[in-house]
């Protein structure tokens, strides 16, 4: 590391914010109140769902820190710098989805939650079909697909460091800043519990509002208005690569992207809904109505990231050139250059403080998800069917450790490349999980059987087919998440992990009609109808039951 080329204004202001986050995160559980006792958190309900109490302002915060990390605010606005639309601004329709969806599948979520005492979703699959090999399929999904998802958060907090200059060729020092940061994370997260990542939500989402509106106030002023802006991305986005003979990219969707565009929005929308840290964040909610208001105003973080997904047409007229230590071209880094390169020190500072607390937010709460999982449905489950709540807990908070230094480790030891193709696996995977949580919620009629089949059978399709997609720029595998759309042909380039999806579903229908022609049941039904409208004040919600002791 050059200490000449450390900007230390930025610095000094990034440090003064993690400290300011450190304390709220080791504060969080101060003066606590709930349902349950103050003080020691000794249930999953207190210390991995915050004694499911949040409401509504505190909820939106933290669901909005679940849903945006930072590498949504690094990713998108790379991809829109680098190729455009169809793999960029995507994300905007996609979240536009999510919502209806949350409004409509989260509150009967909520409720047979609630009533069963459940906290994760596999949870909810082991009591719906009675089934431990389906709910073991849906933990181990959800863990695989939650892990390389709290890397990426340590990706976006290595880029901030770059940029400011903390990077170094001597891999020991390179790696000592993100080290200490995820430690101090995982300590304020071992001793808060999910109380902490929902206090520094509130900080990051005044941030974030705060730095986007600041840059979309600034910037097009200083770059010579909106029309040049877009006109310079419309003519990088026209150019032709020489690698690929191709187009760089596509500046607005048109017919030939369409399928890509939809799908690529319709099946992320779907993924988010089951991902564990999601569904965790939801669990944490008050009431249903806490639930159904919070999807209604989650949208204006949609605005936010439109925003900051446009910055990556920004920095093509601002003519920035990210580049990574070893000299190559780096669009990870294209959001920090340009704060760094386009404001004064001081401003750069909040805007890199912004991005590293917007990984530190999810990362918090995907780990507590991860860390439920494990004890919930793996080792009280095949190891321990006696666990009491307190060994829940303490099972709980030692995964959580081990999920975020595996997380660093997987950042530090492996190729940065793995980490991006490991998530692409994980949006994937983590699709596969669908049928079996959300038709789930609405019919009993699928035999878990033919749902398991059908997990198999999207798990197996979905990663040979992305294995198949070479990058035509690197040579390498899982190059991309499109492919062509079985039975559409024409090219037709769609979401892997949504044509997988509906393999799952094909699979899991046909296999259940050939069981119950069979007269196979499908066993015992763990819920009851009136599970999925109970709502905060019903008598058999308020206590802690069936699967807390």
């Amino acid at each position: 590391m050059n200490l000449d080329t450390v900007d230390w204004t930025a610095l000094t202001i990034l440090v003064i914010f993690f400290l300011v986050v450190t304390v709220m995160g080791f504060t969080a559980v101060q003066g606590r109140r709930g349902r349950h006792t103050a003080g020691p958190m000794h249930t999953l309900d207190e210390w991995g769902l915050g004694d499911r109490g949040f409401g509504t302002l505190s909820s939106w915060f933290l669901l909005g820190g679940t849903i945006y990390t930072a590498y949504t605010f690094i990713a998108i606005p790379a991809a829109m710098f680098s190729t455009g639309a169809v793999s960029g601004f995507f994300a905007v329709p996609y979240t536009i989805l999510t919502y209806p969806l949350m409004f409509i599948v989260m509150p009967r979520l909520w409720s047979v939650a609630h009533r069963r005492g459940y906290v994760t979703p596999a949870d909810f699959v082991r009591g719906r079909y009675q089934s431990r090999s389906l709910a073991l399929a849906v933990a181990v999904t959800g863990l695989m697909a939650t892990l390389p998802y709290i890397a990426l958060q340590l990706v976006g907090i290595q880029a901030v460091f770059e940029v400011i200059g903390l990077g170094s060729s001597n891999a020991f020092v390179n790696d000592l800043p993100l080290a200490a940061s995820f430690t101090v994370l995982a300590a304020f997260t071992y001793f808060s519990g999910l109380r902490a990542p929902a206090l520094i939500a509130v900080l990051k989402g005044v941030l974030l509002c705060l730095v986007v509106f600041v840059a979309f106030a600034y910037l097009p002023h200083k770059l010579g208005g909106f029309e040049a802006i877009f006109t310079s991305a419309g003519e990088k986005m026209a150019a032709v690569d020489p690698r690929t003979g191709q187009a760089a990219g596509v500046f607005v969707p048109g017919e030939t992207g369409f399928w890509a565009y939809a799908t690529l929005a319709l099946g992320s929308a779907m993924a988010l809904v089951v991902y564990p840290h999601t569904v965790t964040a939801a669990l944490a909610t008050r009431s249903r109505d806490v639930m159904r208001r919070n999807a209604a105003l989650l949208p204006v973080f949609t605005l936010v990231l439109g925003l900051f997904a446009l910055l990556g047409f920004f920095a093509v007229a601002a003519r920035v050139r990210p580049t990574g230590l070893d000299g190559l071209p780096n669009p990870q880094l294209v959001v920090p250059e340009l704060f760094a390169t386009q404001f004064p020190s001081w401003f750069g500072g909040v805007a890199m403080a912004t991005i590293a607390i917007s990984a530190l937010v999810p990362a918090a709460i995907m780990s507590i998800a991860a860390a439920n999982l494990v004890s919930r449905n793996i080792y009280r489950e095949l190891v321990n069917p006696d666990a009491t709540a307190r060994q829940e807990v303490r099972v709980s908070k030692a995964a959580s450790f081990l999920v975020k230094f595996g997380a660093l480790a997987f950042v530090l030891f492996l190729d940065r490349r793995f980490a991006l193709d490991f998530q692409l696996l994980g949006g994937i995977w983590i699709l596969q999980t669908f049928p079996a949580i959300v038709f789930g919620l609405y019919t009993r009629w699928f035999h878990p059987a033919a749902l398991l089949a059908g997990w198999a059978a999207g798990m197996v399709y979905g990663t040979l087919t992305a294995y198949d997609i070479v990058s035509p720029r690197t040579g390498k595998h899982f190059g991309g998440s499109l492919a062509e759309i079985p039975l559409l042909g024409d090219g037709r380039l769609g979401y892997i992990a949504l044509t997988a999806c509906a393999l799952n579903a094909v699979v899991s229908v046909a296999v259940t009609i050939l069981l119950r022609a069979a007269g196979l049941s499908n066993g015992r039904d763990g819920t009851a109808t009136g599970d999925y409208h109970a709502d905060a004040g019903d008598p058999h919600v308020e206590p802690i039951r069936e699967l807390t002791r």
